[in-house]
């Protein structure tokens, strides 16, 4: 048996080299050689392609005077894309190749990248070879080519990457508390009421303004109060007493005729407030007193009122201006009307959207797309909100509008108008970019935006882009078709799936799909399918996706 074992031997050894003798009978063994890939089923990253192979020639076999041209090919639906080819040589060749040993023979390995295109979804990658003698004069193709690859896994491809634009909101409110308010003044140091200002032009407005407003349905008088105030000057606790008794005087005038002529019957609470430094304050700040900022400052510094005045005081100059055009405005009572108003109801703001009503301030405008799902009906209001308000938010929403139908140029043209650069305007404006293809110029944009669209669009980004554990940081927190892809592509299936939660869309179908099928489970898959299939595009899609080779 054992010299059976070698005469087998030798006459193998025989055989390799006679077939070794000539560069065709290389080829002509080609099945000796041993081919690998990594990937196995090749994987599109960024757009791009990319494996590395091995081949591995066994001991007795790479002739020391030959030399070889590997070609890697990706063929695919509709052609093919030759990759870099590399060349190899025998011991004895003189040239500059990776040498192969004849005796022991010896593996190697290059990498390959190829740009996508359509169709490569179902694409082998082939190893090409040709044998040469060492002068080349003489070459013999391999037989067939080596197949160490099939399949192109494009799943990251599934991104939204249309961009996801910001709408800004409106401040429309449906119920809502106004003041009015008239006042009383007093001389310095009386809290006697005279006649004269109790008829002055300021309470006529009010009492006519409290009576109109009594036959509004969309106004409510909840109450009123009256507030008693001293200038600040002189003794505080004199000033707490007199702020007290025109508190008192103003209640008196208030029932006796102030309510009578507004045909007002309401609650009415008095209470006072002493020295009224604040309204001090703000009677400074809007005077054009040429010393305003240093009052200012000695308010800012001294909280003790005793201290404030005898520092204001010490002013002369100053304070003899204060007690001409100041302190006489601060001896009063305040009457204050406190007030519901109601908006108009939606029902409302349908109707007047309908009759073009010109009642619709911007608040109303904005707030009224909402009530429509016809997307003309909500640009022109709109553009009746920018027309006639030049409201920025309405030229930012247009331009998402735009953005959602995917007009960058159009949108771009709307933020251009808009006077105020809100986190709505650099997000946008990075969808922009983002649509155009301008990524880093996008990416600039999102992080002046910094807020949850975004982010989502980052994480888009970051998809297209390969990097795919930055984007499940910026898509952390999102129940967004991108962040379950993300955590797909990162391999986090139980995580992708605690974000695909709604069953009825088609895409996170598709998506829940993929899942199934990694995980083995075969029946939900083909039901999640069913569902994405509602959407046509996935149907066709399927067909071709690596993913599902299991099921077909």
């Amino acid at each position: 048996m054992k010299n059976f074992i070698k005469i087998a031997a030798f006459a193998l050894v025989a055989v390799l080299a006679s077939f070794c003798a000539n560069p065709e009978k290389m080829a002509k063994m080609a099945s000796l050689v041993k081919t690998s890939c990594e990937p196995g089923t090749l994987e599109c990253v960024a757009n791009q392609i990319k494996a590395k192979y091995t081949l591995t020639f066994p001991g007795d076999y790479f002739l020391p005077k030959a030399i070889v041209k590997i070609t890697p090919v990706l063929v695919y639906d509709g052609g093919e894309e030759k990759g870099p080819e590399f060349w190899l040589q025998g011991e004895k060749v003189r040239n500059n190749y990776a040498v192969i040993p004849y005796k022991t023979g010896s593996s190697i390995s290059r990498t390959v990248t190829f740009g996508y295109k359509k169709g490569m979804e179902k694409a082998t990658l082939e190893l090409r070879a040709t044998v040469y003698n060492d002068s080349k004069t003489k070459s013999f193709e391999f037989p067939i080519p080596y197949k160490v690859a099939e399949g192109t896994n494009c799943t990251y491809m599934l991104v939204n990457a249309n961009g996801l634009p910001t709408f800004e909101g409106d401040e429309y409110q449906k119920e809502f508390n106004v003041n009015y308010e008239t006042q009383i003044l007093f001389d310095i140091n009386k809290a006697d009421v005279k006649k004269a200002r109790l008829n002055s032009d300021e309470v006529k407005e009010f009492e006519k303004f409290i009576k109109e407003a009594q036959k509004d349905s969309y106004t409510t008088i909840e109450g009123s109060k009256i507030i008693g105030y001293a200038s600040p000057e002189g003794p505080v606790g004199k000033n707490n007493a007199l702020a007290e008794k025109r508190a008192g005087a103003a209640k008196k005038a208030y029932d006796k005729t102030i309510s009578k002529r507004a045909d007002l019957n309401i609650p009415v609470t008095v209470e006072e407030k002493g020295e009224d430094w604040e309204g001090f304050q703000n009677l400074v700040k809007n005077s054009n007193i040429e010393d305003k900022e240093l009052i200012i400052r000695v308010l800012s510094m001294y909280s003790d009122p005793v201290v404030r005045e005898r520092e204001i005081r010490n002013m002369s100059q100053v304070f003899q201006t204060l007690s001409t055009k100041i302190l006489p405005l601060l001896r009063r009572s305040r009457i204050v009307a406190d007030i519901t108003k109601k908006n108009f109801s939606d029902e409302e703001l349908v109707k007047m959207v309908e009759d073009n009503d010109n009642r619709l301030d911007e608040e109303a405008l904005l707030y009224s797309t909402k009530l429509f799902s016809d997307r003309s009906v909500k640009k022109s209001l709109y553009k009746k909100a920018a027309e006639k308000f030049n409201s920025n938010r309405a030229y930012n929403n247009l331009a998402a509008m735009e953005l959602e139908e995917g007009h960058a140029n159009e949108a771009a043209m709307l933020l251009n108008r808009m006077n105020e650069k809100t986190q709505g305007y650099y997000n946008n404006y990075g969808v922009v970019e983002m649509q155009k293809g301008n990524f880093e110029k996008a990416k600039e944009y999102f992080e002046l935006a910094d807020n949850d669209e975004a982010r989502e669009n980052m994480g888009a980004i970051d998809i297209l882009e390969g990097k795919y554990a930055q984007a499940v940081s910026n898509l952390e927190g999102c129940n967004s078709f991108n962040n379950g892809l993300a955590k797909i592509l990162t391999g986090d299936l139980d995580g992708a799936l605690k974000v695909l939660t709604n069953a009825n869309d088609p895409d996170q179908s598709y998506l829940r799909a993929i899942i199934a099928v990694r995980k083995g489970d075969e029946t939900t898959c083909e039901n999640e399918l069913a569902n994405a299939f509602n959407k046509k595009s996935y149907e066709s899609r399927c067909d071709n996706d690596i993913e599902f080779a299991a099921l077909r």
